[in-house]
Protein backbone atom coordinates (compact mmCIF):
# COMPACT_ATOMS: atom_id res chain seq x y z
CA UNK A 1 0.00 0.00 0.00
CA UNK A 2 0.62 3.50 0.52
CA UNK A 3 3.26 2.84 3.53
CA UNK A 4 4.93 0.61 0.59
CA UNK A 5 5.11 3.66 -1.43
CA UNK A 6 6.48 5.96 1.21
CA UNK A 7 9.54 3.23 1.87
CA UNK A 8 10.48 2.96 -1.54
CA UNK A 9 10.35 7.21 -2.15
CA UNK A 10 12.36 7.25 1.02
CA UNK A 11 15.11 4.66 0.24
CA UNK A 12 15.37 6.49 -3.50
CA UNK A 13 15.30 10.15 -1.64
CA UNK A 14 18.03 8.78 0.77
CA UNK A 15 19.84 7.17 -2.01
CA UNK A 16 20.11 10.71 -4.38
CA UNK A 17 21.04 12.04 -1.30
CA UNK A 18 24.02 10.59 -0.43
CA UNK A 19 25.30 10.59 -3.89
CA UNK A 20 24.73 13.99 -4.36
CA UNK A 21 26.77 15.21 -0.83
CA UNK A 22 25.10 13.37 1.83
CA UNK A 23 27.64 11.35 2.36
CA UNK A 24 30.43 13.45 2.34
CA UNK A 25 27.98 15.86 5.08
CA UNK A 26 27.81 12.32 7.26
CA UNK A 27 31.31 11.47 7.40
CA UNK A 28 32.11 15.04 7.96
CA UNK A 29 29.92 14.91 10.98
CA UNK A 30 30.79 11.55 12.03
CA UNK A 31 34.96 12.43 11.64
CA UNK A 32 34.43 16.16 13.88
CA UNK A 33 32.69 14.31 16.67
CA UNK A 34 35.10 11.85 16.45
CA UNK A 35 37.58 14.63 17.11
CA UNK A 36 35.58 15.73 19.77
CA UNK A 37 35.72 12.93 21.45
CA UNK A 38 39.55 13.37 21.83
CA UNK A 39 39.13 15.28 24.97
CA UNK A 40 36.68 14.43 28.17
CA UNK A 41 34.97 17.65 28.63
CA UNK A 42 34.22 17.25 24.37
CA UNK A 43 32.53 13.89 24.61
CA UNK A 44 29.11 14.76 24.86
CA UNK A 45 29.50 17.00 21.77
CA UNK A 46 31.18 15.04 20.04
CA UNK A 47 28.01 12.50 20.87
CA UNK A 48 26.16 14.63 19.71
CA UNK A 49 28.05 15.50 16.29
CA UNK A 50 28.31 11.92 15.42
CA UNK A 51 24.31 11.67 15.98
CA UNK A 52 23.62 14.28 13.45
CA UNK A 53 26.16 12.73 11.04
CA UNK A 54 24.71 9.49 10.84
CA UNK A 55 20.83 11.36 10.48
CA UNK A 56 22.74 13.44 8.17
CA UNK A 57 23.43 10.00 6.05
CA UNK A 58 19.80 9.37 5.49
CA UNK A 59 17.54 11.64 6.75
CA UNK A 60 14.39 10.82 4.09
CA UNK A 61 11.29 9.14 5.82
CA UNK A 62 12.56 9.89 9.34
CA UNK A 63 11.30 13.13 11.48
CA UNK A 64 12.84 14.36 14.69
CA UNK A 65 11.58 12.69 17.87
CA UNK A 66 11.92 14.31 21.53
CA UNK A 67 13.54 12.15 23.89
CA UNK A 68 12.24 11.63 27.35
CA UNK A 69 13.71 14.58 29.94
CA UNK A 70 14.92 16.64 26.77
CA UNK A 71 14.75 19.48 28.92
CA UNK A 72 16.59 18.38 31.96
CA UNK A 73 18.33 21.05 33.60
CA UNK A 74 21.47 19.38 32.08
CA UNK A 75 20.40 19.18 28.53
CA UNK A 76 19.66 23.06 28.65
CA UNK A 77 23.04 23.82 29.52
CA UNK A 78 24.92 21.67 27.34
CA UNK A 79 22.07 22.69 24.16
CA UNK A 80 22.63 26.82 25.37
CA UNK A 81 26.53 26.09 25.12
CA UNK A 82 26.75 23.82 21.61
CA UNK A 83 23.98 26.59 20.42
CA UNK A 84 26.56 29.50 21.40
CA UNK A 85 29.30 27.62 19.77
CA UNK A 86 28.16 25.20 16.91
CA UNK A 87 24.79 25.02 16.59
CA UNK A 88 23.96 27.96 14.26
CA UNK A 89 27.09 27.89 12.23
CA UNK A 90 25.53 23.91 11.20
CA UNK A 91 22.28 25.38 11.16
CA UNK A 92 23.03 28.20 9.47
CA UNK A 93 24.63 26.34 6.56
CA UNK A 94 21.43 23.68 5.89
CA UNK A 95 19.71 26.94 6.00
CA UNK A 96 21.83 28.00 2.93
CA UNK A 97 21.83 24.21 1.90
CA UNK A 98 18.26 24.60 1.69
CA UNK A 99 18.25 27.47 0.02
CA UNK A 100 20.43 26.65 -3.05
CA UNK A 101 18.38 23.11 -3.39
CA UNK A 102 15.56 24.57 -3.63
CA UNK A 103 16.11 26.87 -6.98
CA UNK A 104 14.84 23.97 -8.94
CA UNK A 105 12.04 21.96 -8.19
CA UNK A 106 13.84 18.66 -8.24
CA UNK A 107 15.85 19.97 -5.57
CA UNK A 108 13.09 20.68 -3.44
CA UNK A 109 12.68 17.56 -1.12
CA UNK A 110 16.22 18.20 -0.40
CA UNK A 111 15.72 21.35 1.17
CA UNK A 112 12.65 20.22 2.78
CA UNK A 113 15.64 17.58 4.19
CA UNK A 114 17.96 20.06 4.97
CA UNK A 115 15.20 22.15 7.10
CA UNK A 116 14.42 19.17 8.82
CA UNK A 117 18.20 18.83 10.18
CA UNK A 118 18.33 22.64 11.63
CA UNK A 119 15.89 22.25 14.32
CA UNK A 120 18.62 19.25 15.14
CA UNK A 121 21.54 21.21 14.53
CA UNK A 122 20.57 23.89 16.85
CA UNK A 123 19.68 21.68 19.99
CA UNK A 124 20.82 18.17 19.67
CA UNK A 125 20.80 17.00 23.22
CA UNK A 126 17.45 15.31 23.95
CA UNK A 127 16.12 14.88 20.06
CA UNK A 128 16.96 12.45 17.95
CA UNK A 129 15.75 11.75 14.04
CA UNK A 130 13.89 8.67 14.02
Amino acid sequence: GSSTIRGIMSLLGNILWLVFGGFIAGVGYIIGGLLFCLTIIGIPFGVQTMKIGVATLTPFGKEIVELENANSTTRLVLNVIWLVFFGWEIALAHAGSALVCAVSIIGIPFALQHLKLIPLALLPFGRDLR
